[in-house]
């Protein structure tokens, strides 16, 4: 690929859609654009999994504005990937149809595999090199991505259909944050995650990593309320699920780091990364910076490669 050449990826997430733009330099990607709106496409989701009108619509504006930031980037160096949501969604068809026509460039929905793959190249990227073993754990709207890799290879990905707008929904209803829904959310987390433990057990890796979605969130917050930066202890978890429960409903809450996009669903994020800590014997999480939008760009580069 040549210097200088620009990238774009499109990430249509359950919670939030992204927009990052980059160029390429000397085998790295500057960032040229980020764009991050909050579309709540998965909580638009109907008991019968089709995405309500709203949640349609908020979507389909949200791709127009995208579109406008789109020109200049050749077509064959822009990539959009849908996640969970579109994956569920019984009229995801209706969705990509005029999506595609707004955006300009066609609508992917990947696979939980592929998802997972492209968040660890993602996360790798913008990593030191090291030999480390490396969990990296990427809590979203409706899904999270578990994965097992060394430098830039994934080896072990798994998808589990749990997250951070789907727990909040079923578990803490009208925002009411209390020991029992946390308890009750910790335990059907663990339900799923126990499923996967032999392969994510804590002999199969050194080093944990977080990215995106609720991690960066309670990061920000641990950071803005005093707490080491960058880092996750179990001791900041249960300090965290405390503020919440003195709170007792999201719209109390008062913490610094805690952006109003993510005050709905702060509850249900949080409840599954105390099950991943506790099921995984998780004692330290690492902030990752990288996410599925930067390994969309690093693997278009490595297609060319």
């Amino acid at each position: 690929m040549q210097d200088g050449t620009l990238l774009a990826a499109v990430d249509l997430g359950s919670n939030s859609f992204r927009l990052e733009i980059g160029r390429y330099e000397h085998g790295y990607i500057q960032r040229v654009h980020y764009l991050k709106e909050t579309v709540r496409q998965g909580a638009g989701l109907d008991e019968e999994r089709s995405l309500s009108p709203q949640a349609l619509q908020r979507g389909w504006d949200c791709l127009e504005r995208f579109a406008e930031r789109l020109q200049g980037v050749a077509p064959a160096q822009v990539r959009a990937v849908a996640t969970q949501t579109l994956r569920e969604a019984r009229n995801r068809d209706v969705f990509i149809a005029r999506g595609n026509a707004l955006l300009g460039h066609p609508i992917e929905v990947v696979s939980g595999p592929e998802e997972a793959r492209l968040i660890y190249q993602g996360v790798s990227h913008l990593l030191p090199p090291s030999q480390e073993r490396r969990l990296v754990v990427d809590i979203g709207g409706r899904s999270t991505e578990l994965i097992l890799g060394r430098q830039y290879q994934a080896h072990e990905m798994v998808s589990l259909r749990m997250g951070s707008v789907a727990w909040s929904a079923r578990f803490f209803a009208e925002g009411q944050l209390s020991v029992r829904a946390f308890e009750d959310a910790q335990t059907a987390a663990r339900a799923q995650i126990d499923e996967v433990l032999a392969v994510f057990s804590p002999g199969q890796w050194d080093v944990a990593y977080g990215s995106s979605g609720t991690v960066g969130a309670v990061g920000d917050i641990l950071a803005q309320c005093g707490r080491t930066a960058g880092r996750i202890t179990r001791a900041d978890l249960l300090w965290l699920e405390q503020q919440l429960l003195r709170a007792g409903h999201v719209g109390r809450v008062q913490l610094a780091g805690l952006k109003e996009d993510r005050r709905p669903v702060i509850g249900g994020g949080l409840s599954v990364l105390r099950a991943l800590f506790d099921a995984l014997d998780i004692e330290d999480m690492q902030v990752a910076q990288g996410a599925l939008r930067q390994g969309v760009l690093y693997d278009m580069v490595n297609r060319e490669s």
